[in-house]
């Protein structure tokens, strides 16, 4: 029973923070030191990513009907697009399968580390907070206003995204994309935080960047859970009843926690900028940083 609860609190964990460019891996680093699962290695290091399917499905079923080609609902134009949406997914998720497939046991092993994960943390924190700058043609200040040392200047006035509609999404801007999500192979990047900044960065707009964050998980975590349930399997190992209970239990929280935390991301965006999360990021690698720095003594 006790470990039914730890896997509640996992899935929740994970829920809240696949979707915000927060990084889940960081926060599962986190709550694993402290509360940790009753399970093998092997179990607790494929735990942590098959737990992502439940997190998936939410978006397959929020987003039914936008990402269906075969609905009726639907005009032949419509399915067209939808299907032209699904091929620039695919586009997209190349270069994170081209590149990650053969890295995946060397960043495993030298990355899913505090100090790595807190470093990544903080650099990507900066880089929203500095993304979000430029655009809204805010400087960011190294020191006080009356003196003009800027780290950033930024634009002179806001920028206007030039992508405001899914549908515009181009097949070059979908290749880049899938190069900035190669970037979120390294544990602490986040896979959303790394393909929603990419997008703001070649113009699309924080909704346009978001949405198409999310598709592109489908294949990917999909993927990456299949794999790791591969290697698991592949290495010998097996389901005890507890294990199996734990990770159904922590997927299906992660399913119920994501549709809220989606839902709350896309209402977020629409009036506001995502220096928070950058703010966010910051702190908590600042933590895990001097955490670290305990457990040496």
């Amino acid at each position: 029973m006790l470990n039914i609860l730890k896997a509640i609190l996992f899935g929740i964990v994970e829920g809240i923070t696949e979707w915000l460019p927060i990084s889940s891996t960081g926060h599962l680093i986190l709550l694993d030191e402290f509360i940790k699962l009753d399970a093998s290695a092997a179990f607790k290091e494929m735990f942590n990513v098959v737990i992502q399917l439940g997190a998936i499905l939410a978006v397959c079923v929020l987003f039914f009907h936008k990402l269906n080609p075969f609905s009726s609902k639907k005009t032949e134009q419509q399915k067209k697009e939808t299907w032209s949406l699904w091929f620039k997914v695919v586009v997209a998720v190349l270069p994170s399968v081209i590149i990650g497939l053969p890295l995946d046991n060397f960043l495993e092993s030298y990355f899913h580390k505090f100090v790595p994960v807190a470093i990544v943390l903080i650099v990507y924190g900066i880089l929203f907070i500095v993304v979000e700058n430029f655009n809204s043609g805010d400087p960011i200040y190294l020191g006080p206003k009356a003196q003009p040392w800027y780290l950033f200047r930024g634009a002179s006035q806001p920028r206007v995204p030039k992508c405001t509609n899914l549908n515009h999404f181009t097949y070059k801007a979908a290749v880049m994309i899938g190069i900035f999500q190669v970037l979120a192979l390294i544990p602490g990047t986040s896979r959303s935080g790394a393909t929603i900044l990419g997008g703001i960065l070649i113009g699309a707009s924080r909704f346009v960047a978001t949405e198409f964050s999310f598709f592109l998980g489908i294949p990917t975590m999909f993927g990456a859970s299949f794999l790791k349930l591969f290697k698991f399997f592949y290495a010998g190992n097996h389901f005890t009843l507890n294990e199996f209970w734990v990770l159904m239990v922590g997927s299906i929280v992660s399913f119920i926690v994501s549709v809220i935390a989606i839902k709350f991301l896309l209402n977020f965006i629409k009036r506001n900028n995502f220096k928070p999360f950058g703010w966010y990021r910051i702190v908590l690698g600042i933590i895990l940083l001097v955490y670290a720095v305990f457990r040496l003594f």
